[in-house]
Formats: structure tokens, C-alpha cells, sequence
């Protein structure tokens, strides 16, 4: 893991209450008969320079939390609270298209796939160029190729793959095109969803180790979304733990892979395989039943219907995120009494 070195006093990001629900309207008349709740209530904050790696099953609204942070999606409610070169701290939910524009320069996003996000038709050139033309209009054509090359080599490519196009590069080389499409406009907090997933091991490795090298050159934050967790304790400073549109645990990374506090971060770290064996192998913790739909979710705690601790009171009300020890949140009322 990362050595966390010298904090800012101020956040570069907080995301308050946030809730993003996706309508469903059934009938003959259409009428909206319900609410996806992909993600419900989730809150955190990331520093300058920090990871924060955002874990859990697929389906619990970790890529929907990125896009919402992106504005990728309608925010249904919450705040996201940015602080800006621009102009201070400004809440990108309450902007329109053209007032988040110029912000959209300081946070920029990798995609998942490297096969589907990069266009086809268009040169490396072309990809790494357009956020150029989009932030920096000022900039010539010769000042943007010299900005390309020297993106390219940061990224561990060359100037002369600059005309190549993207069906001549490997996963890992047009992930790292991705990455170098991302830095164009200097970011300062980059949304990193799942950007190793559809890569090899071997690749991912050097894909990490790319982000790793960046972020202390050019003092990035990431929110780096992944459901590898022992990718994420690799890159990451902090860890929250997702589960069904709600955050369970956040906290050091080295705290919480050693000593997991709530029963689902226990169990999905349990099922972590440990590569040396003269490691002691952590109980597997063992799930019953499905995850509940974000169409029904259970009253209450959403990880009750499942949790080996379950009480009658847990279907009462949503737990808060509570700070147990410096550092550590929890929201399971259970286990922090």
C-alpha cells in the first residue's frame, strides 16, 4: 500500500448524501411505479494526492457513484462539493452543462474497457488531442502534437504511435492511451472504474504501477473503483466498502484489510486468496441467500436479510457511518457497541 505522506487540511472532494435513483414506469399508462436505488446515501471525502479505493459486489453502485461524480448521470439528490482552481468549492450537482464545463478539465475518468472507450475511427492523435481542443482552445496545432508526444512517452508509449489507431495497440497499450486522454487537461482527481478488470494480471500490474508513478509526479487523487480487492489494498490509502447502494465501512487500507469491522467487509475480505501460504488463511465468512434487489430493498439495514448478526432492531432504521476508532466508520450499530 501507498505510504499516505502530508494531508491537506481541506478535502478535494466531498460527496454528501448522495442518491442516485433510476425511475420505473410500468402499464398502459406508463406510471412511474417505483425507484431503482443504485446508490442511496453514500458520503466520503477524498484529499489531494489520496486513493480511495471503492469496493463490493457487482450491482452495489460503485460505477454509478464514478458517473455520478462525473455528472455522467442525473444526480437524484446530495451535494458534491468540489474545490476548484477556479473558484473555490463549488457543487457540481447544482451546475448546469455550460457551468461545469471548465470543471470538467480538473476531474477526468478512465473507463473500464479499453476496447470500447477509445474511438476507432479516430488516431491516437485524435484521442489524446480533443480534450485540448474542448479545454485549451489557445493551443496550436504544433503546441498540441508536442503535448500528445509528451503525454505518450509519460504513459510509456511513443511520439510515433501517435498516428497509429486504436485497433493496432494491445489492452494494456490503449489502457494506457486512456490514461494519457485523461492527463491532457491536468486533472486534479481522476475516476479510475475498474481500469484494470479487462486486463491480463500481468498487465495489470504494470497499469497500476503507471497510476502509482503519476499520482506522485503530479500530485493526483484518484477514486479508484474495483472489485479485485487485493488490486485496490495495492494502490490505495483508504478503502470504503459498498453494499447495495450504501457505504458499510471506510478506513485505512492497511487497517481494514487487517482487521475488517463490519460482517460484510469480513466476509468479502475473507474470500480474498492469500498467494503465501505461510500466511494465516483469515475463516472464510460464508453468505446466505441473494442480494436483495435496489428495486425492494429491505427495511432498515440493507445487508440484514444476509448478516449473520442480524437483529430485530436492524430493520428499523438505516445505521449512520460511525467513527469507531481514528479513522474508522462503521454503520452496523451490532458490532460497534
Amino acid at each position: 500500500m501507498p505510504e499516505s505522506g502530508d494531508r491537506a487540511a481541506e478535502p478535494l472532494l466531498e460527496v454528501k448524501d448522495l442518491k442516485i435513483y433510476y425511475p420505473v414506469h410500468s402499464g398502459v399508462f406508463m406510471r412511474h411505479t417505483g425507484d431503482v436505488k443504485a446508490v442511496d446515501g453514500v458520503s466520503f471525502s477524498i484529499e489531494p494526492g489520496e486513493t480511495l479505493g471503492l469496493v463490493g459486489e457487482s450491482g452495489c453502485g460503485k460505477t454509478t457513484v464514478g458517473k455520478g461524480i462525473m455528472r455522467l448521470v442525473q444526480v437524484t439528490s446530495g451535494q458534491l462539493l468540489f474545490r476548484s482552481q477556479r473558484g473555490g468549492v463549488v457543487d457540481l450537482v447544482s451546475l448546469g452543462k455550460r457551468e461545469l464545463r471548465p470543471l470538467r478539465a480538473e476531474v477526468q475518468m478512465i473507463y473500464q474497457d479499453p476496447y470500447s472507450s477509445l474511438n476507432p475511427r479516430w488516431s491516437v492523435e485524435d484521442i489524446v488531442s480533443e480534450p485540448l481542443k474542448v479545454h485549451a482552445p489557445e493551443m496550436s496545432h504544433t503546441e498540441r502534437e508536442d503535448k500528445v508526444a509528451w503525454l505518450l512517452e509519460k504513459v510509456g508509449l511513443t511520439p510515433e504511435q501517435a498516428h497509429r489507431y486504436p485497433h493496432e495497440f494491445s489492452g494494456g497499450q490503449r489502457q494506457r492511451i486512456g490514461v494519457a486522454r485523461a492527463l491532457a487537461t491536468n486533472p486534479r482527481l481522476i475516476v479510475a472504474d475498474e481500469p484494470v478488470s479487462a486486463l491480463d494480471v500481468s498487465i495489470q500490474a504494470q497499469v497500476v504501477n503507471l497510476m502509482q508513478d503519476l499520482q506522485e509526479e503530479f500530485g493526483l487523487a484518484y477514486l479508484f473503483i474495483a472489485h479485485d480487492l487485493s488490486v485496490v489494498e495495492h494502490i490505495s490509502h483508504r478503502i470504503a466498502v459498498m453494499y447495495l447502494g450504501t457505504l458499510c465501512e471506510i478506513g485505512p487500507a492497511d487497517d481494514l484489510y487487517r482487521e475488517p469491522i463490519h460482517p460484510y467487509s469480513r466476509a468479502l475480505l475473507s474470500a480474498v486468496p492469500l498467494p503465501d501460504p505461510k500466511r494465516r488463511k483469515r475463516e472464510r465468512v460464508r453468505l446466505e441467500g441473494e442480494v436483495p434487489s435496489p428495486l425492494r430493498k429491505p427495511s432498515g439495514c440493507p445487508f440484514r436479510t444476509r448478516c449473520p448478526l442480524a437483529e430485530a432492531s436492524c430493520a428499523e432504521e438505516v445505521p449512520a457511518l460511525e467513527e469507531v476508532r481514528p479513522g474508522r466508520f462503521v454503520a452496523c450499530p451490532v458490532v460497534t457497541r
